[in-house]
């Protein structure tokens, strides 16, 4: 089973390459030394993770973003290898797969996945033969928008904390499934992280909640804290949709100026993972009007919306992250 799931991922993913290959401009000649470049790459990187897994005897666990590099973590310890497909601060909506992906899910011995079309451009590789962390959720439960005339599903659940806790619970499953000999352990782990996360939803609760209802409104770049808006209270807007690839229209722009400017709003917030020349915009317009509002952003600044912070910096873990938001958020509407 585990050998036909790593060829139908080997398959899956050869396409999404050869796809990509094909939309450059080069010539047929630089292409073919790129491809063996690449097949040669990617047959080194495949011996090294051998070799890894060979010399540790733990189990590989491939996985889509650092919000679920740190869940595994949590969760199993040093129990797996923990292998990261997009890195954080990169953008998942418009992430594409490189060569050394196509070597880390082949050797992966379980590969997880946030799931609602989140990570768009490799999804079709992941449903092959990855484990999606959304699997358990209750439709009702899943978040929905109207983009450009079409209603599409939001991916952004890890801003409802109780619907992170349940793809805790399902990466939970999926490592016991793997790893039947640490069960207890797992148990163990993720009791104690549910625990964490149940803090977590209070601190946040309290500290929004501490923002005057007249000031409770959260303006970013893209529309990425619905879930967060209906958990907490708090009404967001953004001149962009859900995902990052679409469009961003001159009345949308407008919209959220009026907006702003309507509602008083004194402070709007960058993200790590979008470009804030587009909340200049947004400070243009509103001055345009008479109205003076504030930029949060820069290093340490900015909201986390669809990735994690790198390793070691401020926000690099999903309770850290979630922390340093309302922290940013409260300071500057209050």
């Amino acid at each position: 089973m585990f050998k036909k799931r790593l060829s139908i991922l080997m398959a899956a993913m050869g396409v999404a390459f050869s796809l990509v290959a094909c939309s450059g401009a080069k010539t047929a000649d630089t292409k073919s030394a790129d491809t063996s470049s690449e097949e040669t790459k990617a047959v080194e990187e495949t011996t090294k993770s051998e070799a890894k897994s060979e010399s540790t005897d733990k189990k590989n666990v491939v996985v889509t973003t650092s919000f679920l590099q740190d869940m595994v973590e949590q969760l199993a310890g040093d129990t797996v290898n923990v292998e990261l497909i997009i890195p954080a601060g990169e953008d998942p909506h418009l992430y594409v797969a490189k060569p050394e992906d196509y070597t880390k899910l082949s050797s992966a011995d379980l590969t997880l996945y946030h799931g609602l079309h989140f990570e768009g451009k490799i999804v079709d590789a992941l449903e092959a033969g990855g484990e999606s962390v959304s699997r358990d959720f209750p439709k009702d439960r899943i978040g929905t928008m109207d983009e450009d005339g079409e209603i599409i599903t939001d991916p952004h659940f890890w801003f409802d904390i109780d619907l992170y806790k349940m793809a805790v619970e399902a990466a939970g499953t999926s490592l016991e499934n793997l790893n039947p000999e640490y069960k207890d352990k797992y148990e163990e782990n993720k009791v104690k992280y549910l625990d964490e996360l149940t803090k977590l939803d209070e601190y946040v609760k309290e500290n929004i909640s501490s923002i005057p209802k007249e000031s409770r409104y959260l303006i970013t770049p893209h529309d990425a804290f619905n879930y967060f808006s209906r958990a907490y209270d708090i009404e967001v807007k953004a001149p962009q949709g859900v995902s990052t690839e679409s469009e961003v229209a001159n009345q949308d722009i407008q919209e959220t100026i009026d907006f702003i400017v309507e509602h008083k709003i004194k402070a709007i917030f960058a993200e790590s993972t979008t470009d804030p020349a587009r909340m200049e915009k947004l400070k243009e317009g509103a001055a345009a009007k008479g109205a003076d509002v504030k930029i949060v952003s820069g290093e340490g600044n900015e909201l986390f919306s669809d990735s994690l912070a790198p390793k070691g910096q401020d926000g690099d873990t999903y309770i850290d992250m979630y922390k340093h938001n309302v922290k940013l958020i409260t300071e500057n509407l209050k």
